[in-house]
């Protein structure tokens, strides 16, 4: 683990630091900083605006500091002379509570107090697109049914291959990619880890997706519902708590239903319990709401919940245990911040453990096909709106997640959602003008 980022350089023969952050929604800010400066940047930190970006701050505050932690750098394998290297921001001297990183690192923090380390994967969903975003970039990708479209995978070998080999350079265990359920979408996954090294090797996963796309003449979005008809960008999050050593998973216990322990249920009951309000988070836009809400899509599934059920191996619900020891949550979308998804997962799961949450009746039936007969679980949020007034009503995940990030996240969804609400429309044109 790195920890002198000089010494660093001087070893990898690193010329500059993108010393970088993420704000409230999931911006990627960053300052380019020359190898000779780092010693003093990973001492007193790199000063932004923080009113500049996604952050409820004023013109008014002082700098904030983007303190860089050495543990999380990572060089640039497309770009050897420059290194990313994850920060925690500060101002006054005090670590910024609604900065993203930081309430992840808090909420983690609070797990382990309780002797709780909590692992995850997430599954990054992405489209290839044209430079002006107007259409997927592969004009023979039609089929209906394009999932594990072999041809179709192929003809964006050197994109894939390129990320994949990156990945394997750095040893985050990539284990398969494949061409997704929409035309022009890809899925590659790797090994889970620690949640805020999961949250780091996210954030760069997306800035690295970006940079090769681009470098092929391409783009790459993880928006949720970039296409209308097609299926849309989730990420799936595969989560599993292990004890103090690292070595025990405490969701496991084979005695059990489907393999999940009982701190295991009480963990999954937490996220069931909180699902409405969390969707604020793990569907953070307005798009996110045309994923979940989307009507049957050209291959025949969107592959996205509407409703708070749980299963076992079924991909229909927004939870499923598909094996011993861990459960996969299937509500966030390409547009969740990668730390925040984590740090609201956690924080709902370790309120389920303490209440000894249950996660209420098992479902195994088609939800797509049988759904509408499964009349007593709650659906999820119909747009952004109502997403934040179930987060904003949730006294308790907005205390675990902390008061000063819960108010500044409000505040400012709000004002996006205000924005999008005063838009107008081609279609009220369409649909009021004759009236």
């Amino acid at each position: 683990m790195t920890k002198d980022l000089a010494e660093f350089a001087r070893a990898k023969n690193v010329k500059y630091f993108m010393i970088s952050y993420t704000d409230l929604f999931g911006g990627q800010r960053a300052k380019l900083v020359p190898a000779q400066a780092i010693a003093d940047m990973q001492k007193d930190g790199a000063g932004f605006a923080g009113f500049a970006t996604w952050l409820d701050l004023t013109p008014a505050h002082p700098d904030m500091l983007a303190v860089p932690d050495p543990a999380s750098v990572i060089q640039l394998p497309w770009k050897r002379e420059v290194a990313w290297v994850a920060a925690n921001c500060i101002m006054d001297d005090k670590s910024v509570a609604q900065a993203p990183r930081n309430t992840l690192k808090r909420v983690i923090e609070e797990a382990a107090r309780d002797g709780m380390h909590v692992k995850t994967g997430v599954e990054a969903e992405f489209f290839l697109i044209s430079p002006d975003g107007s259409a997927i970039s592969d004009q023979y990708d039609t089929a209906s049914k394009p999932c594990y479209d072999q041809q179709a995978v192929m003809r964006r070998y050197d994109v894939i291959a390129e990320i994949c080999d990156h990945m394997l350079e750095l040893g985050w265990g990539p284990y398969q990619n494949d061409h997704e359920d929409a035309n022009g979408q890809f899925e590659m996954n790797w090994t889970f880890d620690h949640a805020l090294a999961t949250a780091d090797k996210h954030s760069f996963f997306k800035f690295m997706v970006k940079s090769i796309a681009e470098k092929h003449g391409l783009r790459a979005t993880f928006m949720p519902k970039p296409f209308q008809g097609l299926t849309g960008n989730g990420c799936h999050a595969h989560i599993s708590v292990w004890d103090e050593t690292g070595k025990t998973n405490v969701f496991a216990d084979n005695s059990e239903e489907l393999g999940l322990s009982a701190k295991g249920r009480n963990f999954l009951g937490g996220i069931m319990k909180h699902a409405s309000a969390l969707a604020a988070i793990t569907n953070p836009t307005v798009n996110s709401y045309k994923r979940i809400n989307a009507p049957r899509t050209i291959s025949g599934a969107t592959w996205a919940p509407n409703t708070v059920t749980w299963t076992g191996n079924n991909r229909t619900h927004m939870v499923r245990v598909p094996g011993p020891g861990r459960f996969e949550l299937r509500l966030p979308d390409g547009a969740a911040n990668p730390y925040l998804l984590q740090a609201v997962i956690i924080a709902a799961g370790l309120d389920g453990i303490r209440s000894k949450a249950d996660p209420g009746k098992r479902y195994d039936i088609d939800m797509y096909q049988f759904g509408h007969t499964v009349t007593d679980a709650p659906k999820l949020p119909l747009n952004l709106l109502d997403a934040l007034r179930e987060f904003d009503n949730d006294k308790s995940l907005k205390a675990a997640l902390g008061e000063e990030f819960s108010s500044a996240y409000l505040k400012l969804k709000q004002q996006e959602w205000n924005s999008y609400a005063s838009h107008f429309t081609q279609w009220e044109r369409d649909h009021t003008l004759d009236v």
